[in-house]
């Protein structure tokens, strides 16, 4: 694949690192290098990030069961089999979904790929999640979501690429700041709580001289997230137990999930 304008192919990125574990085509030789030293130091990591897919599309399906008619997707990923508004329309025609990320890539496939039904709407803005004021006041972002309506905001697998000095709990309430009593949180967040000791200190060995950014946190953090929400049922759990039995079983979990409304 040929790299647009102001993409360093050189450089590895976390969406075309995960589509590469998705079995996807849309990526480079260094974010391959990546993916496959990370895959053999850390076992299970790519049956994890298919699970973390599979968790999204069920979030999706039973919050459109729930009623919810609103989607905003932060840090959207290359699009992949059942992207949110496949998925979120499949069961209301009607459902609004807008995907954010900031990666050229990920744009030209999402305008390319991810259409709308003719009664919904699909909209794709190129931002920075790091930035909610920036996001929450784009001109397509206010004409594709009615704010006075419960938005489900759509954090899966994201803020684990957000560093600790760029406060993803303050990014979090930011966005929830500006939705109403209703909506839901979905997220999804690499831990080390669930694996053994050695795993974990090989992990952090294999991946501390990458160039890609991830930040692992215990349960106890990724919970603070959801200051504001009540956790739906399970509550937060790892990635391929909430709401059915992996998908792709784990030799190693190393993904929290979790569905909060919005007091």
């Amino acid at each position: 694949m040929s790299a647009p304008n102001g993409i360093n192919p050189n450089v590895p990125h976390s969406a075309r690192v995960y589509d590469y574990w998705l079995g996807g085509k849309d990526n480079f030789e260094a974010d391959r290098r990546v993916a496959e030293a990370t895959m053999a130091a850390v076992p299970g990591v790519r049956e994890s990030a298919r699970n973390n897919r599979a968790f999204l599309g069920r979030a999706v399906r039973h919050l459109t069961q729930l009623g919810v008619r609103q989607f905003l997707d932060l840090g959207t990923g290359i699009p992949s089999q059942g992207n949110v508004h496949e998925v979120a329309q499949a069961g209301a025609p009607d459902a609004r979904v807008v995907y954010v990320d900031n990666d050229p890539i990920v744009m030209a496939h999402a305008r390319a790929l991810l259409t709308s039904t003719p009664e919904g709407r699909t909209a794709y803005i190129e931002a920075d999640v790091r930035d909610p004021q920036a996001v929450l006041d784009h001109p397509e972002v206010r004409e594709a979501l009615d704010f006075s309506r419960p938005i489900a905001l759509m954090m899966v697998a994201i803020l684990m690429h957000i560093s600790d000095e760029d406060d993803p709990a303050g990014i979090v309430k930011a966005y929830a700041d500006a939705m109403p009593s209703g909506s839901y949180l979905v997220l999804s967040h690499l831990t080390l709580d669930l694996v053994t000791k050695q795993i974990a200190d090989d992990y952090l060995a294999a991946t501390k001289h990458q160039a890609m950014h991830r930040t692992p946190r215990t349960g106890e953090q990724i919970a603070r997230y959801f200051d504001g929400f009540d956790l739906i049922e399970p509550g937060l759990v790892p990635v391929s137990q909430w709401h059915d039995t992996p998908l792709f079983p784990d030799p190693a979990t190393w993904m929290y999930a979790g569905v909060g409304r919005k007091r």
